[in-house]
């Protein structure tokens, strides 16, 4: 008896060192593996990835704890030459958070508060709405302010601006949509009067701010904000841009959109790697400011520049996306973890390819985690969008002339019926503007963005418009022949 408790009392402590052993030294998934299969399953994935979503380029970077785990481009440019890490590329809106640290450097400095209205800073313009005069700093960097794109225009605004100092034009003319702080709203030129307000208060030309104030000092030095997007094109450096049309990348120029402040930096992955291991080794802002910088806002997610959110399977994350209509960026940081992912590419927005999965797909891979294929992608919709027109058109001719060999009778109420059906595909088109903004929260798209976006699904709308059109035609003049021979009876 005693023999075998001595057992049991062996075996349990044997085991409890085991646990001990095991909870005290806990071993990450990238250190178990070696490093160079990680990165082989990465490669393997972006090369993967990029073929089934028709991108011609594209720029990663990945930090695990205190190092740049990894910072490489893939494809190639229009001319053949080959994408690094060094390779530059739009980042669009993930400089919004750019423009939010600058803004809390000045506030660290006492130079800015943030609880103070926006226009106690410009006080010599007038305003049409006086509840402009209580925006405050904190609801811009929250996108709180009152602002959103159907009471100011922004990528629609002709012209655009083409200085910062324009932008409190904006604020004089405008009506709200809603008072200071109590809705949300995205809206681009919350960061332009944000960018605004660091060359007035600081001396320096705002991109002479983030150079010397953020991309030196973190060693980002082949980093650079431009104003508009038409300044891509003077820097051979950049890739050229790209929609996805009828399963082919079709090269496009961005049109002219000023993006100071809310979009307009330009970096490669090897320097988005510096920027990402500043957000949590503490270098930027003072402890209580930094918290702030990556935290929620009072309304929803949307912070300073950040979306936060918290998971409990990994901590504290902040992330944001960047989209151009041929270019498009993704970003997201486990804070906890202390793992950051930047993916860039030189393809835009568009409604077949889901550009987060990137992200998502790479920290499982970082962790050791199991890919889930998934079927839906760029080649896949954009091929069952084609076999779609094509079975339109089949449809179309068949049905051309079985109309014309029709013999049934034609009454007036169905030849309504059948117009308003076929006349169906001619409404969405026309109603693709408002339905996009509903879509989009509000934002309104110009039309060459929506033609981005969608390309192959509005080919098909209109081929589908072009096939009822010439059916309401035989159709009428069907009804019309039947109405004749009806009085020669």
């Amino acid at each position: 008896m005693m023999l075998k408790m001595r057992k049991r009392m062996f075996i349990t402590f044997a085991c409890s060192l085991l646990l001990c052993s095991v909870w005290q030294s806990p071993v990450s998934a990238t250190e178990v593996r070696d490093k160079s299969e990680i990165l082989q399953d990465i490669d393997e994935y972006m090369h993967r990835s990029m073929k089934a979503n028709h991108m011609q380029a594209a720029s990663l970077s990945i930090v695990k704890e205190d190092e740049v785990f990894y910072a490489k481009g893939y494809g190639t440019f229009e001319n053949g030459q080959k994408v690094t890490g060094g390779t530059h590329f739009p980042i669009a809106s993930l400089s919004k958070s750019f423009t939010a640290l600058a803004i809390l450097q000045l506030a660290d400095n006492g130079q800015i508060d943030l609880e103070a209205a926006y226009d106690s800073y410009f006080p010599k313009h007038s305003v049409r709405d006086p509840r402009v005069h209580n925006i405050t700093i904190r609801h811009l960097l929250n996108q709180t302010s009152g602002l959103n794109d159907k009471v100011n225009p922004d990528m629609t605004r002709k012209p655009q601006f083409q200085a910062l100092h324009e932008v409190n034009q904006l604020l004089s003319e405008v009506q709200l949509a809603h008072s200071p702080g109590t809705a949300y709203s995205y809206h681009n030129p919350n960061y332009v009067l944000l960018a605004n307000l660091v060359e007035n208060v600081s001396g320096e030309r705002f991109s002479d701010y983030l150079n010397n104030h953020i991309f030196k000092p973190l060693g980002m030095n082949h980093t650079f904000s431009v104003s508009t997007t038409q300044q891509f094109y003077g820097n051979e450096a950049i890739p050229l841009g790209h929609y996805l049309s009828l399963g082919r990348a079709v090269g496009q120029k961005e049109p002219m959109w000023f993006i100071e402040g809310p979009a307009g930096i330009v970096s490669t992955a090897e320097d988005m790697s510096r920027w990402t291991l500043a957000q949590y080794q503490g270098q930027l802002l003072s402890p209580i400011l930094m918290k702030q910088y990556h935290a929620a806002g009072i309304i929803g997610s949307y912070g300073m520049g950040w979306l936060a959110d918290q998971e409990e399977s990994h901590g504290r994350i902040i992330s944001h996306s960047g989209i151009f209509w041929t270019y498009k960026s993704e970003e997201k940081i486990y804070l906890d973890e202390e793992m950051g992912i930047a993916v860039m590419f030189n393809s835009g927005l568009n409604a077949s390819v889901n550009y987060s999965t990137f992200i998502d797909d790479i920290a499982k891979i970082m962790r050791g985690e199991k890919l889930e294929t998934s079927f839906v992608n760029g080649r896949n919709v954009e091929m069952i969008m084609i076999a779609v027109i094509i079975a339109t058109l089949v449809w179309g001719i068949y049905a051309y002339f079985h109309i014309r060999l029709r013999n049934k009778r034609l009454t007036t109420s169905k030849i309504i019926l059948i117009t308003i059906g076929r006349l169906t595909p001619i409404l969405i088109l026309l109603t693709l503007s408002p339905l996009m903004t509903f879509i989009g929260g509000g934002r309104v798209l110009p039309w060459f963005g929506i033609w981005t976006t969608l390309s192959t699904p509005i080919i098909w709308l209109v081929v589908w418009s072009i096939v009822n059109v010439v059916h309401l035609s035989c159709y009428y003049y069907v009804y019309v022949q039947y109405k004749k021979n009806s009085r020669v009876n």
